[in-house]
């Protein structure tokens, strides 16, 4: 019998706002895909095809997120590891084993083990790696259809110095990660800027 193996691997962890997001995609065991890498190192039209390529290819592929306000409640780890475990609950074909890209395994029914830097030693990891970073900046890019002053489409959430001073100027949006210190400091200065604002007039 075909034995089907699951990837699985998140994008998201540090940026201050937006989604965490995982992908869980199924090769055939021992299936490769030339070209496939850790998302971190190709450049974003690279992964942009590449992605495409594993939608169209692999026996099954799904995604799983977790919001910023479930970030907030339940910490960045377990909600990446909720995000994983709705990606691979996603999957409408049967999976016999699984790897996960990190040190932990989140809660699912099926056999499986988790691999560090695994998103660079397992062509599945790399495949899932891929689709859940194009999956995310792709959610960055619509977020900031909304809040087009803060530059989500082009920082993705990220700390860079223009996202933190918007933030501080700003104030954080509702898809902002109120725990994450950058954020909470850029609401501390926001509120004192407003009793200046008070004071003064």
């Amino acid at each position: 019998m075909i034995r089907h193996v699951a990837g699985v691997d998140e994008a998201g962890r540090g940026p201050l706002a937006g989604p965490v997001v995982a992908a869980a995609v199924v090769f055939v065991d021992g299936e490769t895909m030339p070209g496939i890498g850790d998302s971190k190192r190709l450049t974003a039209s690279r992964r942009a095809r590449m992605s495409s390529r594993i939608r169209r290819t692999a026996v099954d592929w799904a995604i799983g997120a977790a919001t910023a306000r479930e970030v907030d409640q339940l910490n960045i780890h377990n909600a990446s590891l909720l995000a994983m475990r709705r990606a691979v609950l996603g999957l409408r074909e049967r999976v016999d084993y699984v790897y996960i890209d990190g040190r932990f395994f989140p809660d699912i029914p099926i056999p499986g083990e988790s691999v560090i830097r695994g998103d660079q030693s397992i062509p599945v990891v790399s495949a899932a790696s891929i689709l859940a970073k194009v999956s995310r900046d792709r959610q960055m890019v619509w977020l900031d259809r909304s809040y087009p002053q803060y530059g989500f489409a082009r920082h993705k959430g990220y700390p860079t110095r223009f996202h933190r001073s918007v933030l501080e100027t700003l104030g954080p949006t509702p898809e902002h990660r109120m725990s994450y210190a950058w954020v909470d400091k850029a609401k501390v200065v926001r509120c004192k800027q407003r009793a200046m604002v008070g004071l003064v007039s």
